[in-house]
């Protein structure tokens, strides 16, 4: 495999990885960046060229950078670390007592006994 259709596949899975891990299908994404859902599908699966503009526009939407997507930075976090830093991003967003609300909501959840 050539060095540039390793790039390709690699930048392809990030997008599908950080797409899924936003909890958005490929059609809401397709609405936010105003193209067809056959666009973001064709991108992920490597068989399109993703822009420069395109790969910016992707990483706001998906909260990463673009050189994560581009493998330019380790892929140290895993998925489920990157699902906490989104559940944290999106819990900052909150007003105060609706924060209060979800806190008391997973202290409920909590198996007894841990933490």
């Amino acid at each position: 495999m050539k060095k540039i259709d390793r790039v390709r596949t690699a930048i392809a899975g990030r997008l599908r990885v950080a797409r899924e891990i936003a909890g958005l299908s490929q059609g809401q994404v397709g609405k936010l960046m105003k193209v067809h859902r056959p666009t973001i599908s064709e991108a992920e699966a490597g068989r399109r060229r993703v822009s420069a503009e395109e790969l910016a526009r992707l990483a706001t939407i998906y909260g990463v950078t673009v050189g994560w997507l581009t493998g330019e930075e380790p892929e140290t976090a895993t998925p489920r670390d990157a699902r906490i830093q989104l559940a944290a991003r999106e819990l900052s967003k909150l007003k105060p007592e609706d924060l209060d609300r979800v806190l008391k909501l997973l202290a409920a959840l909590r198996p007894r006994g841990a933490g």
